[in-house]
């Protein structure tokens, strides 16, 4: 008997749990993916990866504030929101931040999106994002009025980056039912908005000062996600932050070409030094780490790779300089090249990765500040007499230690040394070096001291 009623009430409870609004099982946590800066491969394996393991998430909130970024890391963000079983709501936070050029992009294929007074977004261009080559930007109508034309200038390809990202942005705005025309013109005109203007036009679903008034806001809307319908729980929810680990740090951190460029110049500097000089260790395998790590940056980075071979040719005319009797021309030519590897290595339009004129010139100043350095000290050394190695033996006076037979050793410059001498050797005697002949040293005797 009281089996069965265990039995009954286990199907009761079962039976309710069943008929629950759906999202209400899953109304736990909220998972908070707080992310600043540029969209890049760092961000984007962040953004990633917090969405994958989601499952039993009430949602997942974006807290974004971005200039912008990679076409690359954005597309596969909107990939890995539209993949999402839990929603995904986009919040430019704090006051302040914006979701530019990319980050709009993101905003638009959230399932929700929400912003923070005193917030923008907008300004999606194509050339913010890096995709228009030579940095051509695209023309915006004359009439604002008229429809748009297909003639966005007159380079091929900027028209096609163009129309690609107007495609793109107004088929995530037409699949989240938000302003199309706005959606448009943030890529064709680079047009932006603040907050509240989003919120009228239709862009955003919610203005909240906070994640708990967001929170509330959102509890009860309905979202469709790739399973069907689904109702948000979140007014009670517990919030789960996630903030970049070291890791992604480091990633975004190599994805600097600033510091690409820079490791890229020490690891030629310290494999040049440890070829030259070799036996040492530490400049071979600190150049060759650094130059690993720039090689690894510069695949992360939409790069010309052009400018870097212009770049490493700058460095070795700088170290060819040294060595050849060119007058300053080859570490001219090595300056002026890094310059402009420097200036074709990214487009000048990327949002905080363009290599500006004053990083460039002052970088290759101090490489060439190094090798000229290094070459002044390396023609001084020249004219100045040895002062180890065998070659200083010659001459050298030492004392004969012992004589076995025919074989005696003498203390030259502190080592013992196999001798050997037309005359004969006692102990105690000084002699001079005449010769070197392999580990066996030609000696004379200067006098004989009786030993005591």
């Amino acid at each position: 008997m009281r089996s069965l009623m265990s039995r009954c009430l286990t199907l009761l409870f079962a039976l309710c749990v069943a008929g629950l609004p759906a999202g209400t099982a899953s109304a736990a946590t909220v998972r908070v993916l707080q992310v600043e800066g540029i969209i890049g491969p760092a961000s984007a394996d962040f953004i990633v990866g917090g969405l994958t393991p989601a499952e039993g998430l009430a949602a997942v909130v974006i807290a974004l504030d971005t200039p912008g970024g990679l076409d690359t890391s954005m597309r596969q963000i909107v990939k890995a929101i539209l993949a999402s079983k839990v929603p995904v709501i986009t919040y430019v936070h704090p006051e302040g931040a914006r979701a530019a050029s990319a980050g709009t992009f993101i905003l638009y294929a959230s399932h929700l999106a929400a912003m923070t007074p005193a917030t923008n977004l907008g300004a999606a261009s194509p050339v913010a994002m890096g995709g228009l080559p030579g940095g051509t930007k695209p023309s915006a109508p004359e009439d604002k009025d008229a429809a748009p034309t297909p003639s966005l200038g007159s380079d091929t390809l900027a028209r096609k980056a163009t129309n690609d990202a107007i495609a793109y942005i107004r088929s995530l705005a037409e699949l989240r039912g938000r302003d199309v025309d706005f959606a448009e013109r943030a890529v064709r005109e680079a047009a932006s908005l603040s907050a509240e203007a989003a919120l009228k036009a239709g862009v955003i679903d919610v203005l909240a000062p906070n994640l708990a008034d967001l929170l509330r806001q959102l509890d009860g809307r309905a979202v469709a996600l790739p399973g069907g319908p689904h109702t948000l729980a979140t007014a009670d929810a517990s919030i789960e932050l996630r903030t970049p680990d070291w890791r992604h740090q480091l990633l975004a951190l190599l994805a600097n070409p600033q510091l690409a460029v820079v490791l890229m110049m020490i690891g030629f500097y310290g494999l040049f030094v440890e070829f030259t000089s070799p036996g040492f260790g530490v400049p071979g395998v600190a150049g060759a780490i650094c130059l690993l790590l720039a090689l690894y940056a510069f695949q992360m980075l939409p790069i010309n790779w052009a400018g870097v071979a212009l770049i490493a040719l700058g460095l070795m005319l700088m170290v060819a300089e040294v060595f050849l009797p060119s007058f300053g021309v080859l570490g001219i030519g090595g300056i002026v090249a890094f310059v402009l590897g420097g200036l074709f290595l990214l487009d000048r339009e990327l949002p905080g990765m363009a290599l500006s004129l004053p990083f460039l010139a002052g970088t290759a100043a101090a490489a060439a500040g190094l090798i000229f350095l290094a070459g002044t000290l390396l023609v001084k050394s020249r004219g100045r007499p040895l002062a180890s190695g065998t070659p200083t033996l010659l001459g050298a006076t030492g004392e004969v230690t012992a004589c076995e037979a025919a074989t005696c050793w003498a203390r030259v410059h502190g080592e013992q040394w196999r001798v050997r001498c037309a005359a004969r050797l006692v102990p105690g005697m000084a002699v001079r070096v005449t010769a070197i002949d392999g580990l066996i040293l030609s000696v004379e005797p200067i006098d004989f001291r009786s030993p005591t």
